[in-house]
């Protein structure tokens, strides 16, 4: 971790308007920055029984003493926007937000490319053969993997309707939910693999119809966190990237906002 910030400090960064690029090609963490999160904003798309977010200003201009002066207050879900889902959200006893260690957080990407089948049904749910598939094209997944899994639902938002299946509230809303998530045989495989993280660019682990969010039980209770609403995925090669995912740090937080971003690796001539 020490070598990391100590070659993040000394990088000079270009930077656009999703991705920045480390100018100097020798240094190791040379490549292009990707944005992997979604701007909190007042049409977030948040749970349909979450509350709204809020963005309240408390001052915005000139000063009496001449200066400009800029401050708002926030009022937000823990699980709106690209969030992070802790252990504990579906597992008693289970990590809280400030507890996930840095090691579970920072990791080797394995991107899965599910937009097809995601787009043909949109109650679909990944199977074990979509990660077969994906090992018979890029070999074994790396050790202690972030997982990360590209349905192209990312290219509503934020439009609630096309990207959760319904503009509705509360519990009406949830009643009528539809994007893809983990099907239970694949998030138990995961487990087995041993992967640090699952994220993926829906609101939900589990599929919108899910009555038992088996799919959030099952990592969760193995304290593998996971992401959701990530932005972008479409950007990311369907592996060599590194992800950095760093949440609010809450205390007892069942959940928090998400900043993560993936470092794709400069092309060696």
């Amino acid at each position: 971790m020490a070598r990391i910030g100590k070659a993040l400090l000394a990088a000079t960064l270009a930077i656009t308007a999703n991705a920045c690029t480390i100018e100097r090609a020798n240094e190791p963490l040379a490549g292009e920055w990707v944005d992997l999160t979604h701007d909190l904003a007042p049409d977030s798309v948040f749970w349909p029984t979450a509350d709204e977010y809020r963005h309240e200003e408390v001052s915005h201009g000139h000063t009496p003493g001449g200066w400009f002066y800029s401050s708002y207050n926030i009022f937000l879900s823990e699980h709106g926007g690209t969030h992070l889902d802790a252990p504990i959200h579906f597992a008693e006893g289970r990590q809280t937000a400030d507890a996930i260690p840095l090691d579970s957080l920072i990791g080797p990407a394995a991107v899965i490319d599910v937009s097809a089948a995601s787009a043909a049904d949109r109650d679909y749910r990944f199977t074990v053969a979509d990660l077969e598939n994906w090992e018979s094209d890029n070999g074994p997944l790396p050790e202690r993997a972030i997982v990360l899994f590209h349905t192209g639902f990312a290219k509503f938002w934020p439009d609630r309707k096309a990207y959760m299946g319904t503009d509705l509230r509360g519990e009406e809303g949830v009643a009528n939910l539809h994007f893809s998530g983990l099907s239970d045989e694949l998030a138990r495989l995961l487990v087995e693999r041993g992967v640090r993280a699952v994220g993926l660019d829906t609101p939900s682990l589990d599929y919108g119809q899910s009555q038992d969010f088996i799919a959030h039980r099952v990592l969760l209770d193995k304290d593998i966190p996971g992401f959701e609403n990530v932005a972008n995925l479409d950007k990311l090669p369907a592996k060599g990237a590194t992800v950095i995912a760093l949440p609010t740090k809450i205390a007892e937080g069942s959940g928090a906002p998400l900043r993560i971003v993936a470092l794709v690796p400069k092309a060696q001539d």
